[in-house]
Order: C-alpha cells, then structure tokens, then sequence
C-alpha cells in the first residue's frame, strides 16, 4: 500500500511539474506575444506620426502658396483701382478746368440735396 501511495504520490507530482512547466511555457509565449505586439504598435505609431508630420508639412505648404496667391491678388487689384483712380482724378480735374461754371453750379446742387437729406433724417 505504501507502494501504491508513493506511486501516486510520484505521479501527481510529475503531474504537478508538467503542469507548472506548462504554464511557464504559456506564459513566456503570452510575454513574447505581448512584448511583439507592443513593438508592432510602437512602429505603427511612429509611422503614423511621421504620416501625419507630413501631411501637416503639405497642408502648411499648400496654406502658405494659398496666401502668397491671394496676396499677388490682392496687390494687383489695388494696383488697378489705384491707376483708375488716378485717371479718373485727372479726368475729373480736367473736365472742372474746362467747365467751370457748371462745375460750380452741380457741386452747389449736389451739397443742396445732401443738407436736405441729413436734416430728414
């Protein structure tokens, strides 16, 4: 009997040894697993944020060409409005030259009709 117990005994330790050596095994896979994945993430991260760094790069190219445009615009309309302005002044100056009378009379029409309008409303 004392046979049997230690070979029961035996047994349930080899039992026992394996099972312990198992989950040893299993859970250095399950680190490894982990300790992989890990690395694969930490890689997609940096992918994506040197994908976003250079989008932000594009996009704040494509903002500073969009303004130099719109600058160009903006000068060229205010070089146009200012030569019209310009020939309409002379225009303007050359036209009371000639007529001056009449020159007179309409810009003594014109403030009649703005000092009645300001003392309606």
């Amino acid at each position: 009997m004392a046979d049997m117990k230690d070979r029961a005994r035996s047994g349930m330790e080899n039992a026992a040894d394996r099972a312990k050596q198992e989950a040893q095994n299993l859970t250095d896979r399950v680190k490894d697993n982990a300790q992989h994945a890990a690395e694969k993430a930490g890689e997609y991260a940096t992918q994506a944020r040197e994908k976003v760094a250079e989008w932000a790069s594009g996009a704040g190219d494509a903002a500073r060409q969009a303004g130099e445009k719109v600058q160009r615009w903006a000068g060229d309309a205010y070089s146009a409005t200012s030569d019209a302005m310009g020939d309409f002044g002379k225009e303007l100056s050359s036209m009371i030259r000639r007529h001056p009378l009449p020159s007179v009379l309409i810009g003594f029409g014109i403030g009649l009709l703005l000092g009645r309008a300001a003392r309606i409303v």
